[in-house]
């Protein structure tokens, strides 16, 4: 399978990494990551595959029916992704659903950039600039490789090496497929996600530091969200936030409040 040639190809360049400078090698972030790209976009399709052929679970609302809707959460993507700043903008997906499950106030991005948010969230929300903080929080964890590098963390070079050879434990790539989908970010990889959501709205028409105001409600509004299970408080986030959109001389941006507003009475 494909998982396979990427991991042999993977450990290949390990072995050199090892031979040439008896270490591991170079870090982005917080641990070495045994993925490649590549490989991470094919993951990505298979937490795909899993969560879509989930309906009872994961029901994805559909794009008939729902066509202005979609259309206006992709513009905020694509927003994003043009700012110029993104990892990946050509080699990863980018491809967005919606959930459609009102109690959940979550979002996520698989590795390779599949992106789902749930109509909670939306509805939660205030304006555009906050989901669009959101989701460049979450575009962040993507294109900064955070899943793969947490999941070469948790299995390590051992276990995902028996993969490649065919002595795995049963069901080890599904285990992997399944963690993915519910993967505890590290506070590390929190931080440098909320600094990016900042650094990609800066160059768009946002306020930078859109996120800001998802976690400010989050603390006034009484709602334990879903996102905080597997995005932990790094701590005095809202003020990093705004200091990182200062440090960057964003300005004042738009907030779409009253389009926003429109689009949510359409859900």
């Amino acid at each position: 399978m494909f998982l396979k040639r990427f991991l042999s190809l993977a450990l290949f360049a390990i072995l050199l990494s090892l031979t040439a400078c008896g270490s591991l090698g170079g870090t982005q972030g917080d641990g070495f990551n045994l993925f490649t790209p590549e490989q991470d976009l094919e993951l990505g399709r298979q937490v795909k595959q899993e969560i879509e052929s989930n309906p009872q679970e994961y029901p994805i609302l559909p794009e008939q029916g729902n066509e202005e809707v979609y259309r206006y959460i992709r513009g905020i993507t694509n927003k994003i992704l043009n700012s110029g700043k993104v990892n990946y903008r050509n080699e990863f997906a980018w491809e967005v659903k919606i959930i459609r499950d009102d109690e959940t106030l979550n979002a996520f991005c698989t590795p390779g950039g599949f992106i789902y948010v749930y109509t909670g969230l939306i509805k939660f929300l205030d304006s555009e600039d906050e989901l669009a903080g959101v989701m460049g929080h979450e575009i962040a964890h993507a294109a900064l490789r955070h899943s793969t590098r947490q999941m070469t963390k948790l299995y390590g070079v051992a276990a995902l090496t028996s993969v490649i050879t065919g002595n795995e434990d049963p069901g080890l790539i599904e285990q992997i497929v399944q963690g993915l989908i519910s993967l505890r970010f590290s506070r590390t990889h929190e931080t440098e996600s909320d600094e990016h959501s900042v650094i990609y709205l800066c160059e768009t028409d946002y306020n930078a530091d859109g996120a800001a105001g998802f976690f400010r409600k989050i603390d006034t509004g009484g709602r334990t969200p879903e996102f905080l299970s597997t995005h932990p408080d790094p701590g005095n986030r809202v003020q990093k936030i705004n200091a990182k959109a200062n440090s960057l001389n964003c300005g004042t941006g738009r907030d779409y409040r009253s389009e926003y507003q429109q689009m949510k009475a359409k859900l």
